[in-house]
């Protein structure tokens, strides 16, 4: 295989963030409790659809990379969650705690050297790791800016900052 470090580190930022758009941990921090299921006029969805679909979009994705015997939630239902709020307390955190794990699985992968980013994943159509992991990149930068819009849209964005 050659040499692909140059790829693989450029793939590793964009699945980070913090250069073309902001990342997820600013997007997310200090969210009040009372705004994740809030859905402000005219938006489609809440910061805790986006935060799930996101989690579950991104879980999929990378599962599908790793295990020939995963099977995807049936689509479009099975990405979006049930209720417009964190059904207790503790959700929140757990989707934040998860995507993030899953996030940091993603990046290892593309990182180690023994992984093939250009081969086709045997059980795909075609698929192959740098494709998948670029999908991930793009899907989160998407709904993290959906996510910066409703921050400003409930008032809870302060230019550049995360805070009330």
């Amino acid at each position: 295989m050659p040499d692909d470090k140059v790829i693989r580190d450029h793939v590793l930022k964009l699945l980070k963030g913090r250069q073309g758009h902001v990342d997820f941990e600013t997007v997310l921090a200090n969210l009040p409790q009372e705004f994740q299921g809030k859905k402000p006029e005219g938006a489609p969805h809440t910061p805790w659809q986006l935060l799930e679909h996101m989690r579950i979009a991104q879980g999929d994705i990378l599962e599908f990379s790793r295990d020939p015997k995963h099977v995807s939630p049936k689509f479009p239902e099975g990405y979006w969650p049930d209720s417009e709020a964190p059904p207790d307390e503790g959700a929140w955190k757990k989707s934040v705690t998860s995507f993030s794990a899953d996030l940091q699985a993603m990046a290892d992968l593309v990182a180690d050297p023994s992984t093939d980013l250009y081969a086709r994943i045997p059980h795909g159509s075609g698929q192959t790791i740098l494709r998948e992991a670029l999908l991930v990149a793009d899907h989160n930068a998407y709904h993290l800016g959906q996510l910066v819009l409703l921050r400003r849209l409930l008032n809870i964005w302060i230019e550049g900052k995360h805070a009330i």
